[in-house]
């Protein structure tokens, strides 16, 4: 990022080509950069993968710019071309000699009579080109701004582990304790794309799963996150039977098998087929058993050649499936009509007359006998009793399980009426 908002983008991989266009008659730099839907992968061969399905990205950043400038460095020469609003200023034409450099430099400005926002935020900038260093190992991406003279900030981007790489960081920005120090990386190639699957279990409860296609983010998901997903399930349930550690009575749940996991997913497939201009789901119908036969074969050989992985991993789905099940017996006991009626109240609530849950309070007092001194002194109409008895459990430390499970606690969730986890 440059003074005044400019971006400057340099490739260093071939460079667009710039010989004339035998259909149009005019340079291929310039129907690259004016013309929709006459991008490098319409002519078949140019991209292996791509993200870009209507041939529109850089033509679209040319006509929301003030001025673009473009140099290719190719075949011993540099040849340049600007543009205004979209429009070329000029022919291509050759400015100097540049030796073996290769690659594109594009220069541009946002036009501002169309956006009302032209400062670039740096964060998201560097956020998205770092997953771009991290989905493509070994690549290498400088990113400097230089709005400040004073103060110019840069960071190299560069991961050989890629998709673990990816992991490792996703933990290492978390703070998280990670449940084993090898971060499980399965890879497969077949006709149908490639596809990268990085991931590990840490001690938290959420699941933190990352999915891409042609280096663009899924946030929907799709195809190749259905069959990750399923295929981990399956996974480890059979390995769990083998290996016994699953008993006939242990219902281990798809949710129960991702709780505390990170991973993260990347397929590459050349014909890419998304769902929504935002691309943000993929359809591909290939790619599924890709992913589901990677894990399948991969995942499987893994676990066998790391036990304690595998025994770690299982324990903790085994702990998730407790405390879902001890929550859905918990959320079993809240099902009243409403706040203040229900078909089975707590039997030593002294319940008040008023039904309107803004009027009216519930006491919790230790012991019968304060329960029945609460009860002589208290406004009947608004205000409920409820005698607890015994030491209660410190809810910090425990376990879900043993906190929707507890006989101290259910009186008071069935009082409450409030549910569970809301």
């Amino acid at each position: 990022i440059l003074p005044d908002n400019v971006i400057r983008v340099m490739d260093n991989g071939r460079g667009v080509p710039v010989h004339t266009h035998p259909k149009m008659g005019i340079s291929t730099l310039t129907v690259v950069y004016t013309v929709l839907h006459a991008g490098g992968k319409f002519g078949g061969g140019a991209y292996k993968i791509s993200g870009g399905l209507h041939g529109v990205g850089a033509s679209v950043v040319n006509a929301l710019s003030k001025w673009m400038k473009v140099t290719v460095y190719t075949e011993g020469k540099m040849y340049h071309q600007s543009f205004s609003q979209g429009h070329p200023d000029e022919e291509v034409k050759v400015i100097g000699e540049c030796g073996d450099k290769h690659g594109t430099e594009v220069l541009f400005k946002p036009d501002g009579e169309i956006f009302e926002e032209l400062v670039f935020d740096y964060e998201i900038l560097l956020n998205r080109l770092r997953e771009q260093a991290f989905l493509n190992a070994g690549i290498r991406i400088l990113f400097r701004d230089k709005r400040n003279e004073n103060e110019i900030e840069e960071n190299e981007l560069y991961y050989e582990g890629g998709v673990k790489s990816f992991v490792e960081h996703i933990h290492k920005t978390q703070g998280v304790e990670v449940l084993h120090n090898n971060i499980i990386y399965l890879s497969a190639e077949t006709e149908a794309g490639l596809a990268e699957i990085a991931m590990q279990y840490n001690d938290k409860y959420t699941e933190n799963i990352l999915s891409f296609a042609n280096n663009l983010r899924t946030i929907e998901g799709g195809t190749h996150e259905v069959g990750f997903r399923n295929a981990l399930t399956r996974v480890m349930r059979d390995y769990g039977k083998k290996k016994n550690i699953l008993k006939e009575n242990d219902k281990l749940e798809g949710e129960d098998v991702r709780e505390g996991l990170t991973a993260v997913i990347s397929v590459k497939v050349t014909e890419a087929q998304f769902e929504g201009q935002t691309k943000s789901k993929l359809g591909n119908t290939e790619v599924r058993p890709l992913v589901e036969k990677l894990m399948s074969d991969k995942l499987a050989t893994f676990l066998e050649e790391n036990p304690a992985v595998g025994k770690t991993i299982l324990e903790k789905a085994l702990q998730a499936g407790r405390a879902r099940e001890a929550a859905r017996k918990a959320r079993d006991l809240t099902r009243r009509k409403n706040v203040l009626e229900s078909f089975s109240m707590p039997g030593k609530l002294a319940d008040c007359i008023d039904r309107d849950p803004e009027k009216t309070e519930l006491y919790i007092v230790e012991g019968d006998s304060a329960g029945g001194s609460a009860k002589q002194g208290r406004q009947r109409h608004f205000q409920a009793i409820l005698p607890l008895w015994g030491k209660m459990l410190n809810v910090e430390k425990a376990g879900k399980e043993k906190v929707y499970g507890n006989e101290k606690l259910t009186p008071v969730i069935t009082a409450l009426g409030c549910g569970i986890g809301e």
